[in-house]
């Protein structure tokens, strides 16, 4: 699948490519005035820096809050990746009317770590895992 990047999109990678070092592989502005960046695996602790720095600085660079996600070419990994700080226990994918679906379990506990406030975690997390892997839906459990 391409990935097309609007002008906006290519000035904030490029910006946060020379703050951080890390080489990005996709990029979404999200309608809740945040931006997530898709880094290249092995990347994640480069794009974040030593206790944050490289991220806080793109993130005042910048003047939007930013979430970075550690790309895997692996579907299961990446989801976890992009639920991230909750904790998945488990991940399965399914075909449903020749749809992918993912059903993901996550700690009881997490659970409101992975859906975010007014659901902008688990959004994102649909977003992304639709244009890397083509996984239609995301189903919490």
């Amino acid at each position: 699948m391409t990935i097309k990047f609007t002008a906006e999109e290519m000035r904030y990678i490029a910006s946060f490519e020379s703050l951080t070092g890390a080489r990005v592989r996709d990029c979404i502005i999200n309608d809740f005035g945040s931006v997530t960046f898709v880094v290249n695996k092995g990347d994640f602790g480069m794009a974040i820096g030593h206790g944050g720095d490289k991220v806080k600085r793109a993130k005042h660079v910048i003047g939007k809050g930013i979430e970075v996600v550690e790309h895997s070419d692996d579907p299961v990994e990446f989801l976890k990746n992009t639920l991230s700080p909750a904790r998945v226990q488990n991940v399965k994918i399914l075909e449903k009317e020749g749809k992918k679906i993912a059903v993901v379990t996550v700690d009881i506990q997490d659970k409101g770590l992975a859906v975010g406030r007014s659901g902008k975690k688990i959004q994102g997390a649909k977003k992304l895992a639709e244009r890397h892997h083509g996984i239609s839906d995301i189903l919490l459990t």
